[in-house]
């Protein structure tokens, strides 16, 4: 979603930076651009600045927003350029695994990222219109994009190195804490899922595998799709080495999300999470105990999936409240 703004004053600073340093990128040097501006609906300050007459557009991401200091947003800032960058070294800069190239930092327009626009559809409308039209097909199609696009991501990315899983339970404590604060699980709840999150500690099978470079915030927002199984990716903010699981694991929690908010059964989900899997397991030399070993260490992150989302307080607490209920039933399937 994006909301038209206006335009851009020629006296904003910004105006300057576009027309000078980011402009001759796209079409060479324009000598009075006009530029529409629309904000986008993302968890930062993110706008889309389209020059009128051209039709040139790219996306513009403040990181020094509300009380984040100057250091954090410098770091975020650079983090998030040199992953994007990162990535794109190891060769995802190509259709059709395209990850959008960065056209330039300001660290005086409040830790500003200039990042190319990419056009395509993103995956939570894809999902949406799947289920509001039955449209199966499409969703089916746009996950074995996905599985591609993500396996590719990995397995360029993997390194001799076992998976840290303590990092991933310290992760999960800080979303414990959030939703003790907010009243939406209490004191026996949590006490639960702590115990439920030193089962999953002490199994081999969450620290066997290989580290990754997992894209960290596999959120249906995160992903573009294109003709046939070209895949975008723009926002690699929290890119981490971690379980490559981290990042499979969160889409299928994410689909559970949306038939479970839009049907009220997130089973109806199981299809395209089945499908998911197994076309992300076919990207490896043996199949079979990909796809057995994936779905073994699933329901961890599929579980904390459900827990990150009932952070969000724009659902109603009676909706959180029942994601937190299905996470903790995930995260007993500890001793698969």
């Amino acid at each position: 979603m994006k909301k038209y703004l206006g335009h851009l004053p020629e006296r904003d600073p910004l105006y300057a930076y576009l027309q000078h340093v980011i402009q001759p990128q796209l079409t060479g040097y324009v000598a009075h651009p006009s530029y529409r501006v629309f904000r986008l609906n993302a968890s930062n300050a993110v706008y889309l600045y389209e020059e009128r007459r051209l039709g040139s557009r790219v996306i513009g991401k403040f990181f020094l927003t509300g009380d984040r200091d100057h250091e954090t947003a410098r770091r975020k800032l650079d983090r998030e350029e040199y992953n994007l960058n990162l990535m794109r070294g190891y060769g995802l800069d190509s259709p059709p695994h395209y990850i959008a190239k960065p056209l330039g930092k300001n660290d005086v327009l409040n830790k500003l990222l200039i990042i190319e626009f990419c056009q395509g559809k993103l995956l939570s409308d894809i999902i949406r219109r799947a289920i509001s039209e039955r449209d199966n097909a499409l969703l089916f199609d746009k996950l074995t994009a996905l599985a591609w696009f993500l396996a590719e991501l990995h397995n360029r990315s993997a390194r001799q190195q076992g998976v840290d899983f303590s990092a991933n339970c310290d992760y999960f404590d800080t979303i414990i804490e959030r939703l003790l604060a907010d009243g939406i699980i209490g004191w026996p709840e949590a006490g639960e899922l702590r115990f439920l999150r030193d089962c999953w500690r002490e199994q081999p099978k969450m620290w066997r595998d290989w580290q990754v470079l997992a894209h960290g915030d596999a959120t249906p927002e995160n992903f573009l799709f294109s003709d046939g199984l070209s895949v975008i990716s723009f926002d690699l903010e929290r890119l981490r080495w971690t379980d490559r699981i981290f990042d499979t694991g969160r889409i299928v929690g994410e689909l559970a999300h949306f038939f479970l908010e839009s049907l009220g059964d997130s089973q109806a989900a199981e299809p395209f999470i089945g499908h998911f899997l197994w076309e992300y397991a076919c990207h490896f030399p043996d199949r079979e105990q990909t796809f057995f070993e994936t779905t073994r260490r699933v329901p961890f992150y599929m579980g904390i999936t459900f827990l990150r989302i009932a952070r969000n307080h724009w659902l109603g607490a009676d909706y959180r409240r029942r994601l937190a209920r299905k996470g903790k039933r995930c995260l007993r399937r500890w001793n698969l």
